[in-house]
């Protein structure tokens, strides 16, 4: 192979540079809490945000609304009831209770990312019928 090594992911390949090829391999050997502490390590670090940059302009806002298929949910506190709202989380993500508790003791985290609006709502309902506070996006 040349300078650059292929990876594939899923069907689209993506071409990885030989100097960052073990970064690359080692990112990807990462759970999704270890890619959250890392992605966090590298906010204070080197003070950028991983956050999505909202562009004024375009579609009005209504139109904006009915288009967006995907939805982001947010826990923005775990409340009084913080085993509870692990319990929720474990069970409506599938996570292990590590993994849960993880995301619960980050708070403000994001629980699940791309969510239809049926499965954010019902993500949203159970954890705030356990304690927590919970934004949709």
């Amino acid at each position: 192979m040349d300078e650059n090594q292929k990876i594939e992911e899923g069907k689209k390949e993506v071409a990885v540079p030989a100097k960052f090829k073990d970064i690359v391999e080692s990112i990807e050997k990462m759970s999704v809490l270890e890619l959250n502490e890392l992605v966090k390590l590298f906010e204070e670090k080197f003070g950028v945000s991983a956050q999505a940059t909202v562009v004024a302009g375009g579609a009005p806002a209504g139109e904006a609304a009915e288009a967006k298929d995907s939805f982001s949910v947010t826990l923005t506190a775990a409340g009084d009831q913080k085993v509870q709202v692990i319990k929720a989380v474990k069970d409506k993500l599938g996570l292990g209770l590590k993994e849960a508790k993880d995301l619960v003791d980050a708070a403000p985290s994001v629980l699940k990312a791309e969510a239809k609006k049926d499965e954010a709502e019902d993500i949203k309902k159970a954890i705030e019928a356990a304690g927590g506070s919970v934004e949709v996006k």
